[in-house]
Parts: C-alpha cells; sequence; structure tokens
C-alpha cells in the first residue's frame, strides 16, 4: 500500500495541475457516474491529503475523497495530452482539461463527500509527519496508554498517519528500537526520536519518489535538495525492510520477519532490543 509520502507527492501533483480549473471529470469503467456528474465543470479549489487518503475540494462544497489502498493508481499526464487518447484500463474516474489529465484506477474508495465527512476522516486520523501543523503529542498519548506493542501502533492511523510498513521497521532499526515493546513502556526520548526521523526521512521520500533511509544516502539527499538539485538514487534504500536472513548492517546478526498488524515486520533481534 502507499505509504503517506506518496500520496503527499500526489496530491502536490494534482494541485499543479488542476487547481484554478474546472476539469470534465468522467468515470470511464463507469463505477463512479453518479460522483462524476456532481463535480464535473466545478473549479477545482485544492487537493490535499493526509496519510494515506486524498482529498480534492471542489467548489459548492463538494469533495471527491480517495483511498488507493493495495492496488491502487492515479497517474497525472500533461506530455502529448489529447481529448482524443482514450483511458487504458478500468478508469474509476478521469480529470481532463486541454493541459492534463489524471487517471485513478483500482482504488479501495473513490467517493463525494460532504465537509462533515471530510472533518470525520480528518479527526480519526493521527497526526502526518508531512503536515507542518501536526501535533506529535497526540500521538504519544494514544502510545503511552496502550498494550499494544510499538510495531503494531506505528501501523495504527488512528495514532500516526502515513507511516506504513516500510517507515516503521526502517525507523525502529535506525533507533535500535525493540518493535514488541508495548506502548505504554516506551520511554518519551524514544517516541520523539521516532518522530522526529519521520519528519526528517518523509519529505525525502516526497523528493524522490522513494523510501530512503539508509543514513549515507539521506545525506547525499539532503545535500542535493540543498542544492537545488533533483537527486538520482540506484542502489538499495532499505537496511532491514524484506531483508530476512541478511546480516545486520550494523551487527551482522540475522535479519528476522514475522507478521505483525497484518504486514511482515522486518528487525534485528540483536541489536534492537533498546525499550
Amino acid at each position: 500500500m502507499p505509504e503517506g509520502h506518496t500520496l503527499f507527492a500526489l496530491a502536490r501533483d494534482l494541485h499543479a495541475a488542476f487547481a484554478g480549473t474546472r476539469p470534465e471529470v468522467t468515470s470511464p469503467q463507469g463505477r463512479f457516474e453518479e460522483g462524476a456528474a456532481q463535480v464535473t465543470g466545478r473549479e477545482l479549489l485544492a487537493a490535499t491529503s493526509r496519510g494515506k487518503h486524498l482529498f480534492l475540494e471542489f467548489e459548492g462544497e463538494r469533495w471527491v475523497h480517495v483511498h488507493l489502498g493495495l492496488i491502487g493508481t492515479f497517474r497525472v499526464d500533461g506530455r502529448d495530452w489529447t481529448a482524443e487518447v482514450a483511458p487504458v484500463g478500468a478508469v474509476r474516474m478521469r480529470l481532463a482539461t486541454p493541459e492534463h489529465v489524471a487517471d485513478l484506477r483500482g482504488p479501495n474508495l473513490c467517493a463525494v463527500v460532504t465537509p462533515d465527512e471530510v472533518a470525520a476522516v480528518m479527526d480519526r486520523l493521527g497526526p502526518d509527519p508531512l503536515r507542518p501543523d501536526a501535533d506529535p503529542d497526540r500521538a504519544w498519548r494514544r502510545i503511552q496508554r496502550s498494550s499494544r506493542s510499538v510495531g503494531e501502533l506505528l501501523m495504527d492511523q488512528a495514532v500516526l498517519a502515513g507511516v506504513g510498513n516500510v517507515y516503521r521497521s526502517e525507523v525502529l532499526w535506525r533507533h535500535r528500537l525493540s518493535p514488541f515493546t508495548e506502548g505504554r513502556a516506551m520511554k518519551p526520548a524514544s517516541w520523539r526520536l521516532v518522530w522526529d526521523d519521520l519528519v526528517r526521512l518523509m519529505p525525502l521520500g516526497v523528493a524522490t519518489g522513494r523510501i530512503v533511509t539508509v543514513e549515507e544516502q539521506v545525506l547525499e539527499v539532503e545535500a542535493a535538495l540543498g542544492r537545488g538539485e533533483r537527486p538520482h538514487l540506484t542502489e538499495r534504500t532499505s537496511q532491514v525492510y524484506k531483508r530476512t536472513g541478511e546480516e545486520c548492517p550494523r551487527c551482522g546478526s540475522r535479519i528476522r520477519t514475522q507478521v505483525v498488524a497484518r504486514r511482515n515486520l522486518f528487525w534485528c533481534g540483536r541489536c534492537q532490543r533498546r525499550r
């Protein structure tokens, strides 16, 4: 499932392409015809994201709420686009202007919702490390009261919005934190390390389109962005994620895996003992 940095970048691209325009909204697949009819021709005011949720705000208090789920994609294209280009595959929703087209395929959710429904979704989500107004203490209050493991809590979107399996595994490894520590046993300083690292790493994912957690590459990307250059990454960008049985880059022990919160968690049993 796409993690929060992917949705943040998608919202940025949709906003740049369509904000201030009146796109034609259609449903070539047919499953969103009624919703498309409610917003087509209306001015698109903004595209925003919160965690793994995407929102398109149209004039007249109409919002389109999108959740990509496991297989959904939403592609924005402005090159060689003409109205005669037929959609390829099962396109749930198409936004089109003379300059841009965006096709949504295979989402878990695509619906027209009210402002109150948008607010309800926002209220039940935890803080998003990509948003400048995010409050990490809101997540901490949930964590310190919970008997669930930290590895499970980091995947709970009501605790922390936008963080998925890759960031979970990698950030816990980066700070030698055991994923099996109960939330109520986690130290405040450890939580702050996790939060601050997510605030540092997730924007690099927005900038590169890839999750970057290997420190040497993190520094490389930060330096390139500081120079106003576009980073290019070709080597691996994870330390433990999907590396079961390989040597831990830090201590040489074998990387382990276990299903936690319905996803395969990856960690080092030797150096991740810190509570």
